[in-house]
């Protein structure tokens, strides 16, 4: 959706509230997760009861030719001496443990390989990721949604004729900036030139959905620079542009050498220049036809329709394949062990490929959903939807109304500015200063137990 914007917005959130402070793409993040007793977690058990007529399936890939500067994410570089073959082996088993939990009426709605980079793989590597979707777990991915992530450098033309034979329907490109030195700076080791090869092979595979990636607040930027990333990206009429802050997080290349880069969570100026380049991007996608859909992502107006749209991830089942994966019951979101340092990654990745078939029969991480995670779950990840959450939809699932459950914290956002007094008392949405701030309405929805096992969480 299209939201105004008024010449007060700036001066409408306090200083005191720092913008960046999380990206919630998930609640809880893995930082809450915990060891879960083997008796108790159980996958047959976890998801005897549970409806699987519309799961999503994600498989990830922990595996890059590079890592960037700012990246936080469960990958490590490169996969020497066969290990690509041994994870896909793993994941073979895996998929057995998970389709015998399921039953044979496991049926998928969507699908996605994440990473890492997916197309990190080689064509062959790929087909026999699909093959493990399709023989191993039932999916049919020629009649569902299938988004994959790549890179610049591994979207060539062998890999994206298998995926586009194979029914990818949205190919999502992480190209962060069209600028040489600014993706020099971000540590993200590209020439424009390349990127725009890949673009060019991706679009004449025909994939109906193109995403782009673009980072902003990277050392150095200006809106000028932005602009001539954001046109740059444009000029391929892509269906959808996420434009994300940059962060600089522990153990991240940048993390390290933080003299390379803005200072960091409590630097004010920094602050200012990413809502400043975040607002500039903003208004200049509406004004070029393209949606806001959240703080971060833009829909080209009629863009093709391929099913994916329509995921609810509030609600909707996930079963997650490979070490960096999660999956989510009811009850139970789980995973297996995280971890951003390199060297442990490289060790959790080890561990994966070693595991036998039994031990893929019950989860080792994770946390339990109670009614009230799943009341914050669902108001913070529809309220982050720039289309709102209609409080009739809360009110069928609970019995409640957010208002009864959540009266502090959505009078904190109205006092604030973020919520949108204009629609109505049936439709709860952030107002377009709301949006600016999603990093820092997010967390504040967390609960304290979150919070407690987040701050306990020591890095590793």
């Amino acid at each position: 959706m299209t939201m105004a914007v008024t010449g007060t917005e700036a001066a409408a959130a306090p200083s005191t509230v720092r913008p960046y402070q999380q990206y919630v793409y998930a609640y809880p993040h893995k930082t809450a997760y915990r060891p879960l007793a083997r008796e108790r977690a159980s996958l047959h058990a976890l998801w005897a009861d549970e409806p699987k007529d519309a799961l999503s399936l994600y498989f990830h890939i922990p595996f890059c030719e590079v890592r960037c500067g700012f990246c936080n994410l469960f990958t490590r570089i490169g996969a020497p001496d066969g290990l690509a073959t041994a994870y896909l082996d793993a994941m073979e088993r895996q998929a057995a443990a998970v389709r015998e939990a399921l039953g044979e009426g496991a049926r998928y709605a969507n699908a996605a390989f994440g990473g890492g980079t997916p197309t990190f793989l080689e064509a062959a590597e790929l087909e026999r990721l699909c093959d493990l979707a399709e023989r191993g777990l039932g999916a049919d991915l020629a009649a569902i949604p299938l988004s994959v992530e790549a890179s610049p450098a591994t979207a060539t033309a062998d890999r994206l004729s298998v995926l586009a034979a194979r029914g990818t329907t949205r190919l999502s490109l992480g190209v962060q900036s069209f600028v040489d030195s600014e993706a020099r700076t971000a540590v993200r080791p590209q020439r424009r030139a390349d990127v725009e090869a890949a673009l060019a092979r991706i679009r004449d595979t025909g994939i109906p959905v193109l995403n782009i990636d673009l980072i902003y607040g990277i050392d150095g930027q200006t809106e000028k620079s932005w602009t001539r990333s954001l046109d740059a990206a444009l000029a391929w009429q892509p269906e959808e542009l996420y434009l994300y802050p940059l962060y600089v997080r522990p153990l991240t290349g940048l993390g390290r050498h933080r003299g390379t880069a803005p200072g960091g969570a409590g630097d004010a100026d920094w602050d200012e220049q990413r809502l400043r380049l975040y607002r500039h991007g903003r208004d200049h996608l509406l004004t070029r036809g393209y949606e806001q859909v959240s703080m971060r992502m833009f829909r080209r107006a009629g863009a093709p329709v391929t099913g994916g749209e329509d995921y609810a991830c509030q609600t909707d089942g996930m079963v997650g394949l490979g070490c960096g994966s999660r999956s989510y019951t009811s009850t139970l979101h789980y995973s297996f062990d995280y971890a951003v340092d390199m060297h442990r990654i490289r060790g959790i990745i080890d561990e994966y490929t070693a595991r036998r078939a039994d031990d893929f029969r019950h989860a080792d991480f994770g946390w339990e959903v109670n009614a009230d995670e799943s009341r914050r779950r669902h108001l913070l990840q529809s309220l982050l939807q720039a289309e709102g959450m209609p409080v009739a939809d809360y009110r069928t699932r609970f019995g409640t109304a957010p208002g009864d459950d959540f009266a502090a914290e959505l009078d904190r956002f109205r006092e604030r500015g973020w919520l949108d007094d204009g629609a109505g008392a049936e439709l709860l949405r952030l107002s377009p200063e709301g949006l600016a701030h999603s990093d820092a309405l997010g967390p504040e929805l967390f609960s304290a137990a979150v919070r407690e096992r987040m701050a306990a969480y020591e890095p590793k």
